[in-house]
């Protein structure tokens, strides 16, 4: 038998993994099919091959944003941190965001050649600057959001 009050304690938070989930597909979508051209793929596969990495890497960037809300839920002690403690959520969430964007590119790139950056891709490190830099606006543009979704719920409507 469930706990009295641990179901009303987890639905806001699977609310809000949710709604994070939902936002960070478009979001990270839109930045996938951007940063196409600084990768060797674009120029060298088919339609068919290009559609599927995208929609692979977009929801791997899924996975890493719901686990970097849920890490920082999770050291903030506050499932509402995009709106009592954004600063602090959205550090640890970039932060998280970041550190394994950083591994997996370096990874995958130079050990399994999973992948290989164009020409045209900047680097920091040897790692590519677009995918440093998803992880640095994706999860603050989440952040902003939540807390502006956040305040259109709470405004009272307006009657005719």
């Amino acid at each position: 038998m469930p706990t009295p009050g641990v179901s009303a304690a987890v639905a806001p938070l699977a609310a809000r993994v949710w709604e994070w989930a939902a936002w960070s597909f478009a979001l990270n979508l839109v930045w996938e099919i951007g940063q196409l051209p600084l990768y060797t793929l674009y120029g060298t596969e088919s339609a068919g091959r290009i559609t599927y990495a995208v929609i692979h890497c977009t929801a791997g960037d899924v996975v890493i944003a719901v686990f970097s809300l849920l890490l920082a839920t999770l050291l903030t002690w506050r499932a509402d941190w995009p709106l009592t403690r954004p600063w602090s959520g959205s550090g640890i969430a970039i932060l998280s965001g970041l550190s394994y964007t950083a591994y997996s590119e370096w990874h995958n790139v130079y050990q399994t050649h999973a992948w290989a950056y164009s020409e045209s891709m900047p680097l920091v490190f040897g790692i590519g600057v677009s995918p440093l830099l998803q992880w640095l606006v994706v999860p603050a543009a989440l952040t902003l959001i939540v807390r502006r979704r956040a305040r259109e719920r709470r405004r009272p409507a307006v009657k005719p």
